[in-house]
């Protein structure tokens, strides 16, 4: 068989190519707090249904709209479930207000529709309306289309329904296990830690091979560890915003303001480890970067960049203590390289790069020494 066949033969089918990603997608949708929060969802729609039928006066005739404001109201925290359907509301009433307005005028008209829509837009401008308002251009024109001859009744009766809706689904989303984010933050946080550990181990093995490293995944990286940067934050806000007005805080405690510290201490390493990777990838590959690591200075760093690695890593999966000994390992590899480089000048007529990678390294301790304080 020739090279091309059986690269061939070991390529999946476009079937199997589709399967893969039809699975992925699947499995990515039926995550537990997305099947949770649809299961809410439809629990305060049904619930808001059934109530719909016995309430006073016109407001009756209009069932549909509880179970849509159960759903508006459904968001993924309490906090978010109790601001989102009061600016609903509030997106509603401003509307109802527009068209009642449009009608004091007369009879509608294409001028005044489009003028009464124009307003609503511009209203939906209004500071902290948030998703609501995407609701006064709509309802307007729904007392328009639907209230007909009778916008009094259907306004009532519309408003009314929506607002049992939306108490219906922020209370099912305070009874029924409201959630909390702390172990995707937790998770999200190790994860990135981790990631920045293995980079620097990474860079150090490629400092010990031949020039050009064989092994260069680790310089394409650094727009990805700023994109698991920006996810941690995510998380952590997400976290930090699960916990308001929500009940199960009190049994299930965590210090969110400790993650906002990892949170920034993470940022503040990812900048660093981004500059270590930039200032290698071009010292290795770039043609017009003058700078260069002197040969007898690659394994002590090396060895220093891998030890800061090993440090980071230890903040997951060892004891304090054993955190102490590699805080002091790594000191230690820092320390020889400084003190060699200031004895000794390097066998070259390039500036050195690696008084910059120093530095760094030197600074990335600095953060987990202040953490741990």
């Amino acid at each position: 068989m020739s090279i091309t066949e059986e690269t061939s033969a070991k390529q999946p089918s476009p079937a199997r190519k589709l399967w893969r990603i039809v699975a992925g997608g699947v499995s990515s949708v039926l995550l537990w707090p997305r099947l949770q929060l649809a299961a809410k969802a439809g629990l305060a729609a049904g619930i808001a249904f059934f109530i719909a039928p016995f309430m006073p006066g016109s407001a009756a005739d209009y069932p549909y709209y509880a179970p849509l404001g159960a759903l508006v109201a459904m968001y993924e925290n309490v906090a978010g479930s109790m601001r989102q359907g009061l600016q609903t509301l509030v997106g509603l009433g401003l509307g109802i207000g527009l068209a009642f307005t449009l009608f004091s005028l007369g009879n509608p008209s294409p001028l005044s529709v489009a003028i009464m829509m124009g307003l609503g837009v511009v209203l939906a401008g209004l500071p902290r309306l948030g998703s609501g308002r995407d609701w006064i251009p709509t309802a307007a024109l729904l007392v328009l289309l639907v209230g007909g001859h009778n916008p009094d009744r259907f306004s009532f009766g519309y408003l009314v329904q929506m607002g049992v809706g939306v108490s219906v689904g922020i209370l099912v989303n305070l009874l029924v296990f409201p959630p909390l984010h702390f172990r995707a933050a937790a998770l999200s946080i190790a994860e990135l830690r981790l990631a920045l550990a293995e980079q620097l181990r990474d860079m150090g093995k490629a400092l010990k091979e031949s020039w050009p490293p064989e092994h260069e995944a680790w310089s394409g990286r650094s727009e990805k560890l700023a994109v698991s940067a920006r996810t941690v934050r995510l998380a952590v806000q997400k976290a930090d915003a699960s916990r308001q007005a929500n009940p199960r805080r009190r049994r299930h405690p965590r210090d969110v303001d400790q993650d906002y510290r990892n949170l920034r201490d993470l940022e503040r390493l990812t900048f660093h480890i981004q500059d270590v990777t930039q200032v290698l990838s071009d010292v290795i590959w770039a043609k017009d970067t003058p700078f260069v690591v002197p040969e007898q200075y690659t394994v002590l760093l090396a060895d220093a960049m891998s030890a800061v690695g090993d440090v980071l890593r230890s903040v997951e999966e060892n004891s304090a203590e054993r955190q102490a000994e590699l805080i002091e390992t790594a000191d230690a590899a820092v320390n020889v390289l400084t003190a060699r480089m200031a004895a000794e000048e390097a066998a070259t007529d390039a500036p050195s790069a690696v008084e910059s990678i120093l530095l760094s390294l030197h600074r990335m301790l600095r953060v987990v020494k202040s953490a741990g304080a």
